[in-house]
Parts: C-alpha cells; sequence; structure tokens
C-alpha cells in the first residue's frame, strides 16, 4: 500500500513555514548569473503551481541516471560540489533565498555541470506537486534551520506529516539523508521519522556514521567551531504493506 498525504496535512506543512523570505542583496556576480542563466536551469513554478509532475527525462535530457532532491541549499557550494563529483546523478535544489540561487546558477557555469536544476519556491509544495511519486534515489535536508526557540519549533520542517510527504516520492530503495548540529533538533527529528510508518532508520536505533562523500557546509563548519556535535540521520522508504 503506498503511503498517502491528503491536503489538510499539507496545509498544515504550509501554514507555519520553516522560511522567512530575507531582502539580501544580490552580490553583482549573483545577479547577472540569476538574469543569464536562470531562463536554462530554473524550473518555472512560481505562478503554476497547478501545472502537473516535471519530467525529468525532458528536464535532464536522459535517462537511465539516479536523482537527488536537495531541499534548501543555501548558496549551493556544496550542492555543486557533489554535483561535480557525481556527474551521473541529476540534481535539483530547491531555495527560496534568490542569491544562492544566483550563486548556484553561477556555479554551475564555472564548473559546466549538466545535472543541475533548480526550483526557487517553497519546498512543501514541490514535493506535493512537482516530485513525480516512486522517482528519487535520495532526498537530502542539511542543517534545516534549527528554529531553536521553543515558540518557533512548529516552524521546524521535519515535524509530523513530513515524512509521509517525502516517502511517496522515493523508489523502494530510496533514501532520506538529514543533518544537524542542534541535538534537540536532531532528536526530534528522530521521534518524528521513527513514528511514521513509512521510514525506517537505516541504522537501526542509532545515529547514522559520518557519510563520508558529503561536502562539509559553511553551518557545519560554524557549528564545529560552537562546539557543536554533528547529528546525521538516514532513512530507508518503507511501505506501510512491509511492517512486521
Amino acid at each position: 500500500m503506498e503511503p498517502t498525504m491528503n491536503e489538510e496535512a499539507i496545509q498544515k506543512l504550509r501554514e507555519n513555514r520553516s522560511f522567512v523570505i530575507r531582502q539580501a542583496r544580490m552580490s553583482p556576480h549573483q545577479k547577472r548569473a540569476y538574469e543569464r542563466l536562470a531562463p536554462q536551469y530554473c524550473v518555472p513554478f512560481e505562478g503554476q503551481e497547478d501545472r502537473g509532475p516535471l519530467d525529468w527525462e525532458s528536464l535532464f535530457e536522459r535517462t537511465g541516471a539516479r536523482r537527488i532532491l536537495d531541499i534548501g541549499f543555501g548558496m549551493g557550494l556544496e550542492l555543486a560540489e557533489l554535483a561535480q563529483a557525481h556527474r551521473d546523478t541529476d540534481f535539483l535544489g530547491v531555495e527560496v533565498h534568490k542569491p544562492g540561487v544566483g550563486r548556484l546558477l553561477g556555479q554551475i557555469e564555472e564548473r559546466e555541470l549538466t545535472n543541475v536544476r533548480v526550483v526557487r519556491y517553497d519546498a512543501v509544495v514541490v514535493c506535493h506537486q512537482l516530485i513525480p511519486r516512486a522517482t528519487l534515489d535520495g532526498v537530502h535536508l542539511f542543517f534545516p534551520d534549527p528554529w531553536p526557540k521553543k515558540r518557533h519549533h512548529k516552524r521546524r520542517l521535519v515535524r509530523p506529516g513530513f515524512p509521509e510527504l517525502v516517502a511517496p516520492l522515493l523508489t523502494p530503495t530510496g533514501y532520506f539523508y538529514t543533518v544537524t548540529d542542534w541535538e534537540d533538533y536532531a532528536l526530534q527529528m528522530r521521534h518524528v521519522l521513527d513514528e511514521s510508518p513509512v521510514l525506517r532508520n537505516r541504522y537501526g536505533d542509532r545515529f547514522a556514521p559520518p557519510q563520508e562523500w558529503r561536502p562539509q557546509t559553511a553551518f557545519e563548519r560554524k557549528g564545529l567551531e560552537k562546539g557543536h556535535q554533528i547529528f546525521e540521520l538516514v532513512y530507508e522508504r518503507q511501505d506501510l504493506g512491509d511492517r512486521a
């Protein structure tokens, strides 16, 4: 039985958005990259939210590649590094902040990447309406906003309903991989993910060991400088019919 998510649950995830649109200024380089390259590498979605799911093969102009969704890639350097190291994999990055999108577009050009596309929009809506079911080999969520104040915990992206949003997008062998340096958020994510019947912890009842293939992020370096521990979680899709 395939996991589903109703409109009420989606609305709850959207009501308490996990991001704030900051009016950060774009550098001249980011602005030029955005203006020149967005038509080629960005998937138009704003104002087209009722469009059908995207066509991976048309988007990347090839077949047979692995597909990874990267949620909230920030300034995009780590995503560009992954894409350069894994040119046999297609990456779709989702980010709301325009300077970060501009920076990534510049990286795409500089590194001559053909395996990256971008959606500048709310990841909840992108997952619900744009991504075809059972087509992702992985979903990455690196150092999501921890919303550290208790009254803001309801805005954290990984909360009840999130596993049911992501799991249907994964292939039967697909995975969800998230990393944080906030211990209480890590524990919350483990609780939410463990309670969901549609995902299983790849490492049983433990946090994942460091995944050596993942580039270190700027947020990770800042966390380590503050003495924070890094917590990694890897979950695999589990259909309801697979439960014992």
